[in-house]
C-alpha cells in the first residue's frame, strides 16, 4: 500500500488556483448573452441624415463605407450595448460594432451603417428583428 503525503499548504493553495482558473475559463467567465426585439433600420454617411460633419460619429469614430457598424437609441445604452460592443441582427450576416447613436427621439432603436448607399437604405426599410450582444 501506498502512503500519500499531504500536500503543503503551498502546493495546495496553487492547485486551488489553478482549478479555479480552469473552471472560469470554462464555465465561462463572460456575463450571459442578452438578446431583445428592436426596431433596426438604416443611415447613411450624408449630411441630409447626419450632420455637417456625416463621418464622424458619436464618439468622435470616422467612419467608413463597409464598416460594420450601427447607432443606437439612447436607452440602448443602459442595457449595455456601449461603445464597442458587438451585436449580433436577426437575418444580417456577422457582428456589427456599436460607433453611433440615434437622434435623441428614438428608442429601442439600431440603425444599420451603409455608407454612402441611400438605396440600399431605403430598400433594407424598417424592421423589428431581434439583436443579441454581451455586455
Amino acid at each position: 500500500m501506498i502512503e500519500r503525503q499531504p500536500l503543503s499548504p503551498v502546493v495546495f493553495f496553487w492547485v486551488a488556483v489553478a482549478i479555479i482558473a480552469v473552471c472560469v475559463s470554462a464555465c465561462g467567465s463572460n456575463k450571459p448573452e442578452r438578446s431583445m426585439i428592436v426596431t433596426v433600420s438604416a443611415y447613411n454617411s450624408v449630411p441630409s441624415q447626419t450632420n455637417s460633419q456625416p463621418t464622424v460619429a458619436a464618439w468622435e469614430d470616422e467612419l467608413k463605407p463597409g464598416m460594420k457598424v450601427v447607432a443606437v437609441s439612447r436607452d440602448l445604452l443602459d442595457e449595455g450595448l456601449t461603445r464597442g460592443t458587438a451585436l449580433k441582427i436577426e437575418g444580417l450576416h456577422g457582428k456589427y460594432v456599436v460607433l453611433d447613436k440615434t437622434a435623441a427621439r428614438f428608442t429601442k432603436r439600431v440603425d444599420v451603417y451603409m455608407g454612402l448607399d441611400v438605396e440600399a437604405a431605403k430598400e433594407f426599410g424598417v424592421k423589428q428583428l431581434r439583436i443579441s450582444w454581451r455586455p
